[in-house]
Order: structure tokens, then sequence, then C-alpha cells
């Protein structure tokens, strides 16, 4: 498994700061790459598994459950930005409004934040609350790319069918690029990282 990519050092990774209140919210310094999804979409598994860790981001055994956003500083060069999940229909109403103060907040005036991965689930498609959530990224008129999770969960025929379902929906914006990915097997991974430097960095894939 590659541990450098474009100059990055992989492991030279931290949880640098969990954010639990909109003033706590990093929005300068070391350039950021935000991921965003619903609450089971595999976010916290897609992280670990981009930076080659088991445990670094916790996976809740309790989907929606936790509402911060959490930093991992990479090799002091860049902040991969856990944004906390959406759509968990027995999160308290109060806990939504926290939900949606904080992540509103996390955009606005956020010089650091350089680009967004919005994960969705490829046997799902995009949901309502997806949909919200690209709405957000509309608004505050925030590049990003989709990623979608969970494609070892389907055959090849079952895959090409989601990703065209996926294309066709006319919620995304014209030409965004769509990655699969799996946690489980990897796949996806160097292509994700390569994007990652260069949207971010402005550099080309260097893995070593």
């Amino acid at each position: 498994m590659e541990m450098s990519f474009g100059g990055v050092n992989l492991h030279k990774t931290d949880l640098k700061m969990t954010a639990g209140l909109p003033w706590q919210l990093i929005k300068g310094g070391v350039l950021q790459v935000a991921f965003v999804g619903r609450s089971n979409v595999g976010k916290s598994s897609l992280i670990n598994s981009l930076l080659g860790r088991k445990k670094l981001a916790r996976v809740s055994s309790e989907p929606g459950k936790t509402i911060t956003v959490n930093y991992y500083e990479v090799d002091k060069k860049l902040c991969l930005v856990d944004l906390p999940g959406y759509g968990f229909a027995r999160r308290a109403k109060s806990d939504i409004g926290k939900w949606s103060s904080l992540t509103e907040n996390y955009f606005v005036d956020n010089t650091a934040l350089t680009y967004v991965l919005q994960l969705i689930d490829i046997r799902v498609g995009i949901t309502e609350d997806d949909k919200m959530m690209l709405g957000y990224l509309d608004h505050y008129d925030v590049p990003y790319m989709v990623v979608a999770t969970k494609c070892d969960k389907l055959n090849k025929t079952q895959l090409n069918e989601a990703c065209a379902k996926l294309l066709s929906s006319g919620v995304l914006r014209n030409n965004t690029e769509v990655i699969l990915y799996s946690s489980l097997k990897g796949t996806g991974r160097d292509l994700l990282w390569s994007k990652i430097i260069e949207k971010s960095l402005g550099g080309s894939d260097d893995s070593q």
C-alpha cells in the first residue's frame, strides 16, 4: 500500500482538531479537503483506507450519533476534514439543528477549503438528503467531485447500471467527476489520492 502521494507522507498524519461548535472551526492555514455524506455512507472507513490506517477515523457503532467536524492533518500540508454525517432518521430535532449550524458555518468564509468529496452509496444513489448537501455546495459555490462508495457490493452489470443512473440524475453539476471506491478492497484509492493532490495542492501524483 502506497504511503506517499505527491510528496505528501501519509505516515505523518494526526487528528489535529475536533470541532463541535461553529467558533471552533478552522477556516485558514493548511489547505483542506472536506468529506461529506450520509451517516452510513462509509466516510470514516474511506478516510482510514486513504490514510492506510485502521482506526484513526472512528467508525461509530450508531450512525449519526457523532456531530463534530474532525480535522486530520497530513504531513502538515493538507487537512482531510470529516464533516458530520446527515440523514439519520432517529436523530433528535435539536441535533439536526446543531448539524445544520455546524455544517453551514464550515462553508462560510472558509479560505482554507479547496475541494469537497461528496460520498454517495452507489447501491442507493442520490437521496433527498444528498440533494440537500449538494444544494449547500452549489449555494457556496464549492467545487466537488463524487466518490461512489461500497462499489464492491455490486457486480459489474449492477455497477454499470448504478453509475449510469447517477450520472443521468440531473442533480450533479455538468462534468462532475465520479470515482468508484471500495474501502474494503482499496479500489480507487490511488486515483482518489491523485485527484486530492491535483485539486488541493495543484500537483500531480508522484506516489513512491
